[in-house]
């Protein structure tokens, strides 16, 4: 330290040559002394006022001991990070990566979307008697919830507009088009979803009559195709028949089949040469030429027959035709269940078992139904009864029937008769074909579950009879038909509207008679689909490793699981939680 009169120069610490402090003090007055400057505190981590002395080296300390350049490249590193930091919070509360679905302000935005790209008023409804309409059946007893908005396409280009529209705003999809389906495969979304209305997509394209084939837009009806084929004088139809109103795209997602399925299969055979998709990122696909067959790579057409919509909208398809043959009706009776379903697999393996097109099984209780339903001109004898649809030319039809004849003889029945006139014969199959109908007909004022099964044929009759006599313990009232050429039954169960209890009854029958099934070797459903309704039995049923493997195919195709969410795909529990 050194002094000069009025200025003293004090260094901090010895052995440094910069200055630290500079003070100039006034001059001394007489009687003042000359004071010897104190020496410097030690360093500590704390200062006078109370702020940690390592604060010293934030560039904002006026004590920071670098450079301005120094102090400046921290300042912009610390604004850098705060900033990425902000950036990041807000994507993550507004856009995050794992954010589920639509939000009620997204919904919204997705609605407004969709009436910018489709200005006609009918094209987009927010109806709430339609959207709760299109989003639950009468018919079906699973959770629903009403859809946000409805959209009917027009075109394969709407409906991409849709589906990039959705996924813009994680809005789930759900298609719709017959209203059919019996375990709630057209249910909303409770968080908000976009209903696809494919019945406007309704038109024939193109027949191919050489090839005995045609394309047509998904949201054709199966009864309408052949109704056209009749009209232009084609001697063609198309066989696949499930429950009247089904339309194209709704047979293709539940793996269809109907009462021809015991001559001409169901939908996973090769009726659908080829389907157009949209997938669940937009882009537009066709499975395959129409070529009757190919060998190149694997069939993705059936990837999507059975897939509920959750992979992908099928817009149009290529239909196999099959040639339109004479048939006739008859009808046999028999004194119990058990006795007429054992006499289907020796029909069906007798010479003449070729040409039996359909042998439906319509119980006791369904023919009482049918009946009382009085939509028939004349009443049906009361007995568990067999329809056959035999198909050939009149020479071959009488030989059919004199094999049919004796064989259902052999085991028990009473009653063996074809149809008198075409028009009974008409009559006589519609009726099979508006079972539901009759059913509740015959019983106003009752709400009706319809469930289906499928087993080995040879195990039929034990199913049908462990099953009726099931129902008859319960006291529940009901009635079975069957596509009992391919161990296909259907089982009407009736109870009371607003009887929750008798409700509950019917729920655990229906649950026993799946159970029973697949302790015969049979599956869950054989034509209705899996939907809401059946898909806690896919494991048990197809093992964890098949389940895992559909699972990973929709994941790969729809990752944002926009496509019929919460069908066909077993529940877990991070899903659950999460959705």
């Amino acid at each position: 330290m050194f002094t000069t009169p009025g200025v003293s120069f004090q260094f901090s610490r010895p052995f440094r040559t910069s200055i630290r402090s500079v003070t100039t003090k006034p001059s001394l007055g007489s009687g003042q002394f000359l004071r010897r400057p104190l020496p410097p505190p030690p360093y500590s981590t704390s200062s006078s006022s109370g702020i940690p002395g390592y604060l010293r080296y934030s560039p904002w300390s006026k004590d920071f001991p670098g450079s301005w350049r120094t102090r400046a490249l921290l300042q912009s590193t610390v604004y850098a990070i705060g900033l990425v930091v902000a950036i990041n919070y807000v994507d993550k509360l507004w856009f995050p990566k794992d954010r589920g679905y639509a939000s009620p302000r997204e919904v919204k935005v997705a609605i407004e979307k969709l009436k910018a790209a489709f200005p006609e008023e009918t094209q987009v409804s927010t109806n709430p008697d339609e959207l709760k309409l299109y989003g639950s059946s009468d018919n079906s007893y699973h959770p629903t919830s009403p859809h946000s908005v409805i959209v009917r396409p027009q075109s394969t280009d709407d409906v991409v507009k849709i589906v990039k529209i959705a996924v813009e705003c994680r809005m789930p999809m759900v298609v719709y088009s017959g209203a059919t389906s019996l375990e709630g495969h057209f249910s909303g979304i409770s968080t908000g979803s976009i209903c696809i209305d494919m019945s406007g997509m309704d038109k024939i394209l193109e027949i191919n009559e050489a090839d005995s084939d045609l394309v047509c837009q998904s949201g054709a009806k199966w009864e309408d195709i052949n109704q056209t084929l009749h009209e232009k004088g084609l001697p063609l139809f198309f066989p696949l028949d499930p429950g009247p109103g089904a339309t194209i795209g709704g047979m293709i997602g539940t793996g269809c089949s109907g009462t021809n399925a015991v001559r001409y299969g169901t939908a996973k055979a090769e009726w659908f040469l080829n389907l157009t998709v949209v997938l669940p990122n937009g882009e537009v696909i066709k499975t395959r030429r129409r070529a009757r067959k190919s060998a190149a790579g694997f069939d993705t057409t059936k990837l999507f027959i059975g897939a509920e919509g959750t992979l992908g909208i099928v817009t149009e398809a290529t239909l196999r035709l099959a040639p339109l043959l004479p048939t006739k009706v008859a009808m046999a009776q028999f004194p119990n269940v058990e006795k007429a379903v054992s006499a289907v697999q020796d029909v069906l393996n007798s010479p003449y078992g070729n040409q039996i097109q359909c042998v439906e099984l319509l119980d006791d209780k369904m023919m009482s139904a049918i009946n009382q339903a009085g939509l028939v001109s004349r009443p049906y004898p009361v007995s568990d009864t067999l329809f056959f649809k035999i198909q050939g030319d009149d020479p071959a039809i009488k030989l059919a029937s004199e094999s049919i004849s004796a064989i259902v003889k052999k085991h028990g029945s009473s009653r063996y008769e074809f149809a008198s006139t075409e028009k009974e014969a008409e009559e006589l199959w519609m009726n099979r074909k508006y079972a539901l109908m009759s059913t509740m007909g015959a019983f106003s004022g009752m709400r009706c579950w319809t469930t289906d099964v499928c087993v080995p044929v040879s195990r039929l009759p034990q199913l049908v009879y462990e099953t009726k006599k099931d129902l008859e313990e319960t006291g529940l009232i009901s009635t079975i038909v069957g596509h009992v050429g391919d161990g296909n039954f259907h089982a009407f169960l009736l109870f009371k509207d607003q009887d929750d209890q008798e409700l509950a009854k019917v729920s655990d029958a229906v649950h026993r008679l799946v159970r029973r099934s697949l302790a015969l070797d049979g599956t869950c459903t054989g034509e209705h689909g899996v939907g809401i309704g059946k898909k806690e039995f896919l494991v048990e049923e197809l093992g964890e490793g098949t389940v895992e493997l559909m699972k990973s195919i929709k994941k790969t195709i729809d990752p944002l699981d926009l496509m019929n969410p919460g069908k066909l795909y077993p529940d877990d529990e991070k899903k659950s939680s999460t959705h």
